[in-house]
């Protein structure tokens, strides 16, 4: 997986958007204005994707690409390293569980601004 994959693939999801809160070289991916997935942009080698405490775990346990998030809280937060022992297919995975959990916690009103989109 490349910057260019990661990108296009977070971009399909509904009610995503891509932008820079922590400056010119750190891309944030949100939906419905909370974030889901960020990555460096500048020698790319992976993302923090939010997780669900008990599978983070887990996943710590199974790849060594899966780490607990860097600078983010680490119970709800790994950092997956691409090109390692997690294959592309399972990172996207990993990118969908990340949106689906953010997703779960949007209020009744964002869910159904969501489906309009």
């Amino acid at each position: 997986m490349n910057l260019e994959n990661f990108v296009e693939y977070c971009l399909t999801k509904p009610g995503v958007k891509d932008e820079f809160p922590f400056g010119p070289d750190t891309l944030v991916f949100k939906v419905m204005g909370k974030v889901f997935a960020l990555s460096g942009i500048d020698d790319f080698d992976g993302m923090n994707l939010k997780c669900d405490p008990e599978l983070a775990i887990e996943l710590r346990e199974q790849y060594d690409a899966v780490k607990p998030g860097y600078h983010m809280n680490k119970t709800h937060w790994n950092t997956v390293k691409v090109n390692s022992d997690a294959s592309d297919k399972k990172i996207y995975e990993w990118i969908d569980h990340s949106y689906d959990l953010v997703v779960k916690s949007l209020t009744k009103k964002q869910k159904d601004e969501l489906k309009l989109l």
